[in-house]
Order: C-alpha cells, then sequence, then structure tokens
C-alpha cells in the first residue's frame, strides 16, 4: 500500500464516489475534502481514509487539511455549479488574494489557479480521470440507434458552435434543431441547457417550422485540462434528455465520462436516443 496519501477534492454528483471506490481499489489511502454545498453525504459510507467537510472557499484549510494528513497527490472529481462559486463562496485569505489576482473569472482561471497553489504547497492535481479510463466514451456508435441524416446535420452545427464556444470557456454543450441553436450552456451546467432547450421548444409548440427533436452536443476544450472540469454525462442527463425531445447525444471520444456506462446506454436505447462518440480532429 502506497505510503504517501491521495487527496479527493469532491464534488457533487456519482463522480467523486466513482473515484474514491476505484483509487481504494487500487490500494490508495484516499483523504477526502467534501464540499459542504455540494458533495453527496454518501461520501462517508465509501470507505474513504477520513472525510474532511469545508465550505467552497476555504482554501486555506483545504491546503493545511491535506498537508496534515500527508497528501502530495490530489484529484478533482465532481461538478461544482458555476454560479455557485460566483454566488455562495465566502473567500478565506487564500482564496480572497487568489480571485482578486484573476483577469477572468471563468473555471479555467479559478481552479487553474488552485491547482497553480497546490502546486506551490507540494500538492500536485492529477487528471481527474486517471482511476476511471473504461469509463471515457470509446470512439464510434455507442447504442443501437444509429443517427439519421438529419441527426447527423446537426452534431456537424452542433460541433462546430460548441467548439467555438468553448475555446472561451463559456460552456460545453450546445442544443440544437435543424442546424439552428436552441439553448447554449453557461453557469447553469448541461441538464438546465437541455431542460431549457426542451421548454423554448415546447413554447412554440405549433407555431416553429423547426423539427421538434433536438440534438444535444457536448465537447471538451481545445485543449482539454484533464485536471478539472472534464465533460461527464450521467443517467440524468438521459432522462432530461427524454423529457426534452432531445434524440441525439454527440460527445467528444476520449474526453467525456460516462458515468454508470451500461445503465446510460440502456436508457438511451430504451428511449430511443442515438449516442455518437467521434475522435477529435485537428483542424
Amino acid at each position: 500500500m502506497p505510503s504517501e496519501k491521495l487527496g479527493l477534492i469532491a464534488g457533487n454528483g456519482k463522480f467523486p464516489l466513482l473515484v474514491l471506490d476505484a483509487a481504494r481499489a487500487c490500494g490508495e489511502q484516499v483523504i477526502v475534502a467534501a464540499i459542504k454545498e455540494e458533495t453527496f453525504p454518501e461520501v462517508e459510507q465509501h470507505g474513504a481514509t477520513a472525510v474532511h467537510w469545508m465550505s467552497l472557499g476555504e482554501l486555506d484549510k483545504l491546503i493545511n487539511t491535506f498537508k496534515r494528513e500527508g497528501v502530495t497527490r490530489a484529484v478533482m472529481a465532481g461538478q461544482v455549479k458555476h454560479k455557485q462559486i460566483f454566488s455562495s463562496i465566502r473567500p478565506d485569505w487564500r482564496m480572497a488574494k487568489l480571485l482578486l489576482s484573476l483577469r477572468v473569472r471563468n473555471t479555467d482561471a479559478l481552479i487553474g489557479a488552485v491547482a497553480r497553489v497546490l502546486a506551490e504547497e507540494g500538492i500536485t492535481l492529477m487528471d481527474s480521470t486517471a482511476y476511471l479510463q473504461p469509463l471515457l466514451a470509446r470512439p464510434g456508435l455507442l447504442t443501437r440507434r444509429a443517427p439519421t441524416p438529419e441527426e447527423q446535420r446537426d452534431i456537424v452545427y452542433g460541433r462546430h458552435a460548441a467548439r467555438y464556444l468553448a475555446q472561451y470557456d463559456i460552456g460545453q454543450t450546445v442544443v440544437v434543431a435543424e442546424a439552428a441553436c436552441v439553448a447554449v450552456e453557461a453557469m447553469e451546467g448541461t441538464d438546465a441547457t437541455i431542460q431549457r432547450a426542451g421548454e423554448i421548444m415546447a413554447s412554440l409548440a405549433g407555431a416553429s417550422t423547426l423539427a421538434r427533436n433536438l440534438t444535444v452536443v457536448k465537447v471538451s476544450k481545445p485543449d482539454q485540462d484533464m485536471r478539472f472540469d472534464v465533460p461527464v454525462i450521467g443517467i440524468n442527463s438521459i432522462e432530461t434528455m427524454r423529457r426534452a425531445g432531445a434524440t441525439c447525444l454527440a460527445l467528444d471520444a476520449g474526453k467525456c465520462l460516462l458515468l454508470d456506462d451500461d445503465a446510460i446506454l440502456h436508457a438511451a436505447d430504451e428511449a430511443g436516443i442515438t449516442i455518437v462518440a467521434d475522435p477529435i480532429r485537428s483542424t
């Protein structure tokens, strides 16, 4: 068993729970920094060596906790809602200093700065997918049904639009109907974006020239930093798509995690949703 301990900075969802289970299966002693505003309480039942609860913005407490526990490597897993970061955060002196140093306050700038501070304190932030490589979307068609020609056209258009937005770290998801952009992700997150697209289409019922079916395209950022903000799809996303009337999901192969991949693909097949993962092509 390694003498060093692994730190886990846990956001919401199942992602951090899967990382914790996988790391323990590899013999790691895992010290969890659980975010009070985000982390699921069941993190306490997954066999961590220790779980320390702290609020968003308590960067000094995070560092001191990890150093006291002997953590030299850490993984950041699970979503912290962007609007939560900028509305609920009560920064301690170290976080306040970091925030004041930022020229822009997007995800890459903020979490990238946190990663640099951790490194200065002797704590290396690892790729968040390090223990979950089998869950990264494999290239090709993942479901029984292939995209229709209309859906394929929307995928091509959606990828172009999403990549343009992703380079500015605005969001990673767009929702398209007949090569028209219905909704773009910003601070609200993927599922809320899909839900909003469904509501927009429902409000146009009977008056729209657009087809009702929606295509969801979720991409990685250019030069995606796999240490944080990695694209993730969970079973809730598929259910949200079903309710919204979305019939197609396009992902970046090797860059997007499918949590509960078997359950996701089964749910997609049951709902008639096609999922395809394409390799990233250089432009």
